[in-house]
């Protein structure tokens, strides 16, 4: 027997930095996102030996271990281990034994939620096999808890949503880690439409998303105004994309991305530095008319919004700075686990 399961990266669209504590908490937090067709992928083969074998196979890591309630902490793979064991703690659970695989279909530090996701994906795989009584807001909200609590991870809430739910969605974020979850309904043309100038570029960099995210918590515990307003702005920034979406008013996207950059970088330094600073001109030099960086920032993934067939003068320009477009099309589907 064989379980395997998914779960989409997502493209954070609007109301970024919105979905971290402290902010949500007293604030509430809004953000527009939509996964597309890059995943996490978890495989588990259930074995009789009494061990556990992760295997990464993107990261080129592999670890053995005697099957046991928690693994040695040596540094390698400890998220993933750390799924496991929240498992067997949270069902009281006998030691597993299972040869566990995973991979990414983007790197580490792509802004694109991928550790998130594949937490994800792991707990789909054990929901699969062991058939847990976990709804979908109870593996988000599981999967937030391994990372952001018991990893002590810093970093926000949507990734974990966005990965379980798949599609276009609108989400709230309260305090006591209360989350809704809006689908939006966008009309197929729309999403097409936003696809096609809706241009996705790897800087060929990554970053630690975690530095910067501690520093935006600390500017809203020190009641940092200037971040403060700034991260409000993001979250109208979340009802407006909503809006012009839903509307079909898609050549307002781009405005809207730059809205919402303009205020990103008064979140917190690190957010962007000169070599980004230079693509984003670049790029809006070229016909772009908006765009942001994926996730915390730093580096990673950018969009940038081209209308008519702006694109491919877009994409010729950035040649220069050595990254690449990445192709990709939105998905509706979220988590989705089977056994072969």
């Amino acid at each position: 027997m064989i379980v395997r399961s998914k779960a989409p990266l997502r493209l954070g669209l609007a109301g970024g930095g919105t979905d971290v504590s402290p902010y949500c908490d007293r604030f509430g937090g809004a953000i527009l996102n939509a996964t597309i067709n890059l995943y996490a992928y978890a495989s588990i083969e259930p074995t009789t030996e009494k061990n556990i074998q992760i295997e990464s196979i993107d990261r080129k890591v592999s670890v053995s271990y005697s099957s046991d309630f928690v693994l040695p902490k040596d540094g390698k793979l400890e998220l993933i281990k750390a799924v496991y064991e929240k498992v067997v703690r949270k069902f009281s659970l006998e030691p597993l034994s299972f040869k566990l695989s995973t991979y990414i279909d983007a790197p580490a530090g792509s802004g694109l939620g991928s550790s998130s996701t594949l937490v994800v994906a792991i707990l789909g795989a054990f929901t699969e096999w062991l058939k847990l009584p976990l709804g979908e807001y109870d593996i988000a909200h599981l999967a937030y808890e391994i990372e952001r609590v018991d990893m002590k991870m810093a970093g926000g809430r949507q990734d974990q949503y966005s990965a379980t739910f798949g599609g276009v969605n609108f989400m709230e974020f309260y305090s006591d880690d209360k989350v809704i979850v809006n689908p939006l309904n966008i009309k197929d043309q729309y999403l097409k439409e936003l696809a096609h100038n809706l241009l996705l570029y790897y800087t060929e960099t990554n970053r630690f998303s975690s530095d910067i995210i501690e520093s935006q918590v600390k500017h809203v515990i020190s009641d940092n105004s200037n971040a403060i307003e700034a991260t409000h702005q993001l979250k109208k920034q979340a009802s407006l994309m909503k809006e012009v979406l839903l509307k079909g008013d898609i050549n307002e996207v781009g405005r809207i991305l730059d809205f919402g950059w303009q205020n990103k970088k008064g979140l917190t330094e690190g957010i962007t530095n000169e070599f980004i600073d230079k693509i984003y001109s670049t790029a809006i030099e070229n016909g772009a008319t908006g765009g942001k960086i994926s996730g915390a920032g730093g580096g990673g993934f950018m969009v940038f919004y081209c209308p008519g067939n702006s694109r491919y003068k877009v994409i010729e320009s950035l040649q220069q700075f050595g990254g690449y477009e990445k192709k990709y099309s939105f998905t509706k589907e979220g988590l989705n686990s089977w056994t072969i």
